[in-house]
């Protein structure tokens, strides 16, 4: 049923269980499992005011988002079709793009992630992705 299974991936833990889930469909359907994450800009804005993060800051992120790419690919290595990818920008429209770039056909992601102040003032990943998405997204609770 499922070919291509996306899974939107932060290192919370419903993130982690939501890998649980989508390890376990991939292999009930013999599905691509792309685990995916994505590094979103830390700037931030403010009325008018725009506040960057210095490059040491950024450099940390990226160091640390790379480590935790390099760790689920580690923890994937004995999933002969499932692996871990770094994407670049918003994390909503960036991992249902994805989705569509590779011809998924399902997105699984958890119901909130790492920040839950960020999801009272911009709305959640998992909302967003539920509403731009053109396949079935399973959210897990």
């Amino acid at each position: 049923m499922f070919s291509t299974i996306v899974l939107a991936y932060d290192g919370s833990d419903l993130s982690k269980k939501a890998l649980d889930k989508a390890l376990e469909i991939a292999a009930s359907h013999e599905s691509r499992l792309e685990v995916v994450h994505s590094l979103q800009n830390r700037a931030a804005v403010f009325g008018e005011l725009l506040f960057s993060p210095s490059e040491d800051y950024e450099e940390q992120y990226l160091s640390h988002t790379q480590a935790l790419i390099n760790k689920l690919n580690e923890e994937l290595s004995s999933e002969s079709k499932a692996k871990a990818t770094l994407l670049i920008g918003n994390p909503a429209l960036t991992i249902v793009n994805y989705a569509k770039e590779i011809g998924a056909d399902l997105i699984i992601v958890g119901s909130r992630g790492l920040s839950e102040t960020k999801e009272l003032f911009l709305g959640s990943v998992s909302h967003n992705i539920v509403q731009h998405a053109d396949i079935p997204v399973l959210v897990i609770k």
